[in-house]
């Protein structure tokens, strides 16, 4: 039976983020991906000159069409670009039978604003709370806790905070911190840590691996996140994409390896 999932994201026309990338993605691990739009962008791998959001009936409608034709498996969010979009796919998601991930996407790669000030609270109190996982950076996760997030113990802290917002489990990625790139877990009652070693390369965008296996197998809507999947795996640091472009990462060229968030479905280069 053909794995689906469902990405809610962005569009970056040069295929270096966004859906794009979901669906490269999907389709490296066999998985027949679909995409709702949120915004378009006018972009390439050096700037990011023009960023145009959709109304959210046409996000909605885009959403309903796939689901009532071929329902995924799992969906995951990424950008989503203004205050009325997040409410009206937090609305959506709360009647789906299917488990949602939560990429906060708040910034391009490029330092262009993608979600308004206002539409960071609606993220916390009404889609994190449909979110079996979320995954923030740490900017997202200060931006979300208020916090200032330099150490390991911040992060856990922050995680421990955005879990108590209503998200099912929590994944801070600490590629921005300083030091060995570790990423925290937690599910409200347990913490697991994935710590690696930062790879040097020219070709992603944001600190994340585009390289994500399979959801964990018989994971739904309303079951917890399986703490122990997956395991630790060199194939999250094995590259996606070929070096193209002037720019890219060019300001920031290292990506951290092995944590869950980049062993799942989702893909989003934005963080």
């Amino acid at each position: 039976m053909t794995s689906v999932c469902l990405t809610i994201a962005g569009s970056d026309p040069s295929g270096g983020a966004g859906i794009q990338a979901d669906l490269k993605t999907f389709h490296q691990f066999g998985v027949y991906g679909e995409a709702a739009i949120t915004l378009l962008t006018v972009q390439n791998s050096v700037r990011v000159s023009r960023v145009q959001v959709l109304p959210p009936w046409l996000v909605l409608e885009q959403i309903a069409a796939v689901i009532e034709d071929i329902p995924p498996a799992a969906a995951k969010t990424g950008a989503l670009g203004s205050a009325e979009v997040v409410e009206a796919v937090a609305g959506a998601a709360a009647n789906w039978k299917f488990p949602l991930v939560v990429d906060p996407v708040m910034i391009s790669k490029h330092g262009l604003p993608l979600l308004p000030q206002e539409a960071i609270r609606v993220v916390s109190a009404e889609l994190l709370p449909r979110a079996a996982l979320v995954t923030p950076n740490v900017p997202e996760a200060e931006a979300l806790t208020g916090m200032r997030i330099v150490t390991l113990d911040d992060m856990r802290e922050a995680a421990a905070a955005i879990h108590r917002l209503g998200a099912g489990a929590v994944l801070i990625k600490g590629g921005h911190l300083a030091g060995v790139a570790t990423d925290v877990l937690y599910d409200g009652r347990e913490w697991q840590e994935f710590p690696g070693e930062r790879i040097e390369t020219r070709t992603h965008m944001g600190p994340g691996v585009p390289i994500r296996p399979p959801l964990p197998p018989d994971w739904r809507a309303g079951k917890p996140w399986p703490m122990q999947w997956p395991p630790p795996s060199d194939s999250s640091r094995r590259p996606f994409a070929p070096t193209l472009g002037w720019g890219t990462a060019r300001d920031r060229s290292i990506i951290t390896p092995a944590c869950v968030e980049e062993r799942l479905l989702s893909c989003d280069f934005y963080d």
